[in-house]
């Protein structure tokens, strides 16, 4: 029982030594003594020699390096400090573990290839290209040029892309300073052609409403004209048909704004003023009137 129990052992490492199993995300190689008997890139069951050759595994995902940041300088002699992320994959497993070995060395030596190359080419502009329209072609060439210096580890760099961008202390604050300072002079410009603009709309509209108030009072004036000489013509037509009942009227007009509360007036009672007060003076005034004296009809003879 023993003996079975020591065979089963023996079959089960033996096994276990010869089979493996490579997984979706993962790549690897068999090597023998140093030298390359296998390199399985697709997921399934492979076989190999127990003891003899050894079998090193690798992750065929996209991986992230995580770059410290790092202080640069510009061609103005401005300091930025940058901070990069790269993606970059295992293309080439036993080049891979011929140079590098493993991941943690692998992006040490991709952080020190990025850190260079863009060390360079950021000293190559200026702080204003690097800040506003360069800085995307800074990238693109940062990764350009370090794709094919990882290519010799085994390695196919996906990209390199800007994370974080920040001043150094030390110079922040002359920096918002002068960046403050320049907003706010665009903004007086910006004030100041508001204002210029405000004016010329204020200035044409005042021109406008004199102009517009001239017109109405001289059609006013106009109007105000006809209505007095049509109203002069009314009253004289008025006057013309029947002189007495107009002054009476006028008469009227006079004693109702002359006769107020509170008004002393001393007159003679022969004063023309008070020719309408008073039946009796006015009867004894009145002249005859034309229906008085005209003859009945049909009486062309004096009567006797």
């Amino acid at each position: 029982m023993i003996r079975l129990i020591i065979i089963v052992a023996v079959l089960v490492l033996v096994l276990s030594q010869t089979a493996f199993i490579i997984l979706p995300h993962e790549q690897g190689i068999v090597l023998e003594f140093g030298r390359l008997k296998q390199m399985p890139r697709e997921p399934g069951l492979y076989f190999k020699l127990p003891f003899i050759q050894v079998l090193h595994r690798f992750d065929k995902r996209i991986l992230p390096a995580d770059i410290p940041p790092g202080r640069f300088i510009t061609n103005d002699k401005k300091y930025l400090i940058v901070d990069i992320l790269s993606r970059w994959q295992i293309d080439d497993p036993l080049k891979f573990y011929s140079t590098v070995r493993d991941e943690e060395k692998a992006v040490a030596a991709l952080n020190d290839i990025i850190a260079a190359h863009l060390r360079r080419e950021v000293a190559r502009h200026t702080f204003k290209d690097f800040i506003r329209t360069e800085r995307e072609n800074i990238m693109e060439k940062v990764t350009a040029a370090t794709a094919d210096a990882a290519a010799r580890f085994g390695v196919k760099v996906v990209d390199v892309r800007l994370r974080r961008l920040d001043l150094p202390e030390e110079v922040q604050n002359s920096v918002f300073a002068r960046m403050k300072a320049e907003r706010e002079r665009i903004a007086k410009r910006y004030r100041a052609e508001g204002e210029e603009r405000a004016r010329e709309i204020r200035a044409e509209a005042d021109k406008e409403q004199k102009v517009m108030l001239a017109e109405a009072y001289k059609e006013a004036v106009a109007l105000r004209g006809e209505g007095d000489a049509r109203a002069a013509t009314v009253y004289a037509d008025a006057y013309g048909r029947n002189p007495e009942f107009f002054s009476f009227m006028r008469h009227l007009e006079v004693y109702e704004k002359s006769f107020d509360k509170g008004t002393t007036l001393i007159l003679s009672p022969d004063s023309d003023f008070m020719r309408f007060i008073g039946s009796p003076r006015l009867q004894d005034n009145q002249a005859p009137s034309a229906d008085k004296t005209r003859q009945p009809p049909g009486e062309t003879g004096s009567r006797k």
